[in-house]
């Protein structure tokens, strides 16, 4: 579907501002990168070959009998008879000299017979998942090492792997609660500024009702009474954060009312449907796209403030502000500090310098060259 001429203009505009376009392409970088998380860090396998089949571990539940085991629970690829039991192809003798074999196996071969085919286990970079623990030897949290490159918390997790899942969690989040958040701060703003009068009237005394209370205490509340949960958050965020877009959408409605294509197609009997997100609606576009940013810094600051508070996900949840908290309570381990300071920095960053370059270019009064 080929762009308009104006689409085209805008597309252009944003492609030539360098810091909007770099900042596009390494934050999509990441958050691609992220979105498969757990092909990058998990302690599953992502692929193992056990007797001439192939198994997916990272994405389907198999028991250890699969792998010549006697357990009918899920198989912990990292034990040694476990790995031991698929690099052998079944021999029992694992159960009783496990390390040797494996070692024998991977030096040469010899401990497998000639009819017997080798297995082999493809794992991730990173062999932790956000909720793997590590053993540092008794020390939590750990510093950044060889094997965990950015050390380990306070739960003895491995850093760089919530990272990675935290950022994720976070992106999606602000995401999600900016796009529900924009969807009904613009309708409930453009049918208050079209229609006016009494419309207007009465939504704005509710609107000024809705956001006299304190909705921080609210929340906090309310997850103290329900089960956390990440579709929690997303509601209650929401339902005090569509407000945001309602006051500007308004006002550029009311001033577009009055313009004189928009008295010709209601003379013409154009919908008002049509005339209100068809003709009016590009007019508010960047008045909105310029609140866009701080709403999803917003939502990002909103779920690390409430998650440090201990209000916000699960405890098990990848969260970056459970980070931030752990951070503080254990100034001898610094990695924690930075660790936070510099994912909050780079994410917030990249998302100002994106919608700044956004906005500018739905700005007909603003031409890069």
């Amino acid at each position: 579907m080929a762009l308009s001429a104006l689409n085209q203009r805008r597309w252009r505009n944003f492609k030539a501002n360098k810091r909007a376009w770099w900042s596009l392409i390494l934050f999509s970088v990441l958050y691609i990168l992220s979105l498969g998380a757990e092909l990058i860090a998990n302690d599953r396998p992502i692929l193992v070959r056990y007797q001439g089949s192939y198994y997916t571990p990272f994405l389907k539940f198999y028991p250890e009998r699969a792998f010549g085991g006697d357990l009918r629970t899920e198989a912990n690829y990292t034990l040694p008879d476990v790995e031991c039991l698929i690099l052998s192809g079944g021999n029992e003798e694992c159960f009783y000299e496990a390390e040797t074999l494996i070692a024998e196996i991977k030096a040469d071969g010899t401990a497998l017979g000639e009819e017997i085919e080798p297995g082999w286990i493809l794992w991730p970079p990173i062999p932790y998942s956000y909720n793997t623990i590590v053993n540092t030897g008794g020390r939590a949290p750990g510093a950044p090492s060889a094997q965990n490159w950015l050390g380990t918390d306070e739960a003895s997790r491995d850093v760089l792997a919530r990272v990675i899942y935290g950022f994720r969690l976070s992106v999606t989040f602000a995401l999600i609660v900016t796009a529900l958040n924009a969807v009904f701060g613009i309708a409930a703003g453009a049918i208050q500024g079209y229609f006016g009068g009494k419309t207007d009237l009465v939504f704005q005394r509710v609107i000024e009702l809705w956001g006299s209370i304190p909705s921080i205490y609210v929340i906090i509340i309310l997850t103290a009474i329900w089960a956390k949960s990440f579709w929690l958050m997303v509601a209650l965020l929401v339902l005090f954060g569509w407000t945001a877009l309602v006051g500007v959408v308004r006002a550029e409605f009311l001033r577009a009312r009055n313009f004189e294509y928009i008295r010709a197609a209601k003379a013409l009997g154009v919908p008002d449907i049509q005339i209100m997100f068809r003709h009016m609606l590009p007019n508010a576009m960047v008045a909105t796209l310029t609140m866009l940013p701080f709403m999803v810094t917003g939502a990002i600051g909103s779920l690390a403030m409430l998650d440090y508070l201990g209000f916000g996900l699960p405890l098990s949840a990848p969260s970056l502000g459970q980070l931030s908290r752990q951070a503080q309570g254990n100034l001898h381990a610094p990695h924690l500090a930075f660790v936070a300071f510099f994912t909050f920095a780079i994410m917030l960053t990249l998302l100002i310098f994106i919608f700044e370059g956004i906005r500018d270019a739905f700005d007909p009064r603003k031409t890069f060259r």
